[in-house]
C-alpha cells in the first residue's frame, strides 16, 4: 500500500494514495464505482467538467431581451408580416413548448439516472437547467405575444406531425426508466440508443427545421426578439449536442460490446426515421412558401444536419454524397461575437468573456 503522510501541528495525517487511484481507476460512465457521496474529484471526464463551465457562462435570462417590437409586428395589419410567418412562430412555441419540458425529463429520469460518474451528472444537471430556460423563454414569447396559451397546447396535441414526433422519442426512453441491468450488452445498447436519439436525432436534427425559419425570420427583421432567443438556445443546443455525441463516444470506448455492426445500423435507421418525420412536419411549419422560405430548402438542410451527425458519431450517412448546406447564412447568424447590446453587456458585468464562444460550422 502506497502512503502519503501529512502533519498539521501536532497531528499526523496517513492518506491511501493506493485507494485514491483505485477510487479514479472505478470511475465509469456507467457500473462505474458505487458511492453515495458526488466526488467529482479526481475528474476523470476532463471534457465534461470544460464542457459544464463553458455552458454556465454561456447562461442567459430570456427576460433581458426586449420584445416590444415582436408584440408591435404580431398585432400589425399594414401586411408586412404574413400568416405564415405567424404560423411559423406559433408551430415554433407549439412544438418547443412540451419538446425542451421532453428532454430535460429524459436527462433527470434517464441518462443523468443511470451513469455514474459524478461529473457526467454535473453536465447532466447544467444541461437539464438550461432546458428549463429554454421552456420559461417560450412562456416569456408567449406573454409578450399575448398569445392563448391553450392554443400552444392544442397545436401540440392535434397536430399529427408534432405528435409522431413527441411519440418517436418518448416511446424510445420509457424502457428505461426503471432498474436496469446495465451488465447485458442489450441494456448498454438501449441506453445508448437513447442518448443518440436524444442528442443527435431530436436535439440535433429535429430541432434545426424550426431554429433555421425562426432565424429567417429574424434575417428579414421579423420577430428580432424571438430571433435572439432562439439564436441563444442554437448555441446551448451545440452544446447539447456535443455532450450527448462525447458521452455516447465514452459508453462505446469503455463498453465495445455495444458497438455491434447491426447496432451501428439500427442508430442510422433511427437517424433515417427522424429526418423523415422532420421533413413531413417542415411541410406543415410551410403548407405554402413565403419569401426567403422554400420547404424544399429546409428538408435539404436536414439532410445536411443529418449527416454531419451521423459522421460526427462515426457511423455512414444516410445519403451517399454528401448533401449541401442551403443556408450558409445561418453561421452568420450564430456568430454572437457581433451582438451590440444583451452579451456585450453581460460580458463586462461577469467577465465571462467564453459566453461569446459558439459552434464552428462543423457544429452547426
Amino acid at each position: 500500500m502506497e502512503t502519503i503522510t501529512i502533519k498539521v501541528g501536532p497531528k499526523t495525517f496517513t492518506l491511501d494514495k493506493t485507494k485514491a487511484e483505485a477510487a479514479l481507476a472505478a470511475k465509469q460512465v456507467i457500473n462505474g464505482r458505487d458511492t453515495m457521496f458526488f466526488n467529482i474529484l479526481p475528474l476523470k471526464y476532463q471534457w465534461a467538467y470544460d464542457l459544464y463551465k463553458t455552458m454556465k457562462a454561456n447562461h442567459w435570462e430570456p427576460e433581458d431581451i426586449p420584445m416590444g417590437k415582436d408584440r408591435e409586428q404580431w398585432v400589425d395589419t399594414s401586411g408586412s408580416i404574413t400568416e405564415i410567418d405567424r404560423w411559423i412562430i406559433k408551430m415554433a412555441i407549439g412544438y418547443f413548448s412540451a419538446a425542451e419540458g421532453i428532454v430535460g425529463d429524459n436527462i433527470i429520469h434517464v441518462v443523468r439516472e443511470l451513469v455514474t460518474a459524478s461529473e457526467l451528472k454535473l453536465v447532466l444537471g447544467r444541461h437539464a437547467h438550461e432546458e428549463n430556460i429554454h421552456a420559461d423563454s417560450l412562456v416569456y414569447m408567449i406573454s409578450s405575444l399575448q398569445v392563448n396559451p391553450h392554443e400552444c397546447e392544442a397545436m401540440f396535441a392535434d397536430i399529427k406531425t408534432i405528435d409522431k414526433k413527441a411519440a418517436f422519442v418518448v416511446n424510445n426512453s420509457r424502457g428505461l426508466r426503471r432498474d436496469v441491468d446495465l451488465t447485458k450488452t442489450e441494456n448498454k445498447q438501449a441506453l445508448a440508443k437513447n442518448i443518440f436519439l436524444f442528442g443527435q436525432c431530436m436535439e440535433g436534427t429535429q430541432f434545426y427545421g424550426l431554429f433555421g425559419m425562426v432565424l429567417s425570420l429574424a434575417r428579414q427583421n421579423k420577430f428580432a426578439g424571438i430571433g435572439q432567443m432562439f439564436r441563444y438556445t442554437l448555441r446551448d443546443e451545440s452544446n447539447h449536442i456535443d455532450l450527448f455525441r462525447q458521452l455516447l463516444l465514452a459508453l462505446v470506448e469503455e463498453n465495445p460490446d455495444v458497438w455491434t455492426p447491426a447496432f451501428k445500423e439500427e442508430l442510422r435507421q433511427l437517424m433515417a426515421e427522424a429526418v423523415s418525420l422532420e421533413k413531413e412536419f417542415i411541410r406543415d411549419c410551410l403548407p405554402a412558401n413565403a419569401i426567403g422560405l422554400s420547404a424544399k430548402e429546409f428538408e435539404q438542410y436536414i439532410d445536411y444536419i443529418a449527416d454531419r451527425r451521423l459522421r460526427n458519431c462515426g457511423l455512414e450517412p444516410l445519403l451517399a454524397a454528401a448533401p449541401a448546406n442551403p443556408f450558409p447564412w445561418l453561421s452568420e447568424m450564430m456568430d454572437l461575437k457581433k451582438e451590440q447590446n444583451f452579451f456585450e453587456g453581460r460580458v463586462t458585468e461577469y467577465k465571462k468573456s467564453s459566453s461569446l464562444e459558439v459552434a464552428s460550422d462543423d457544429e452547426l
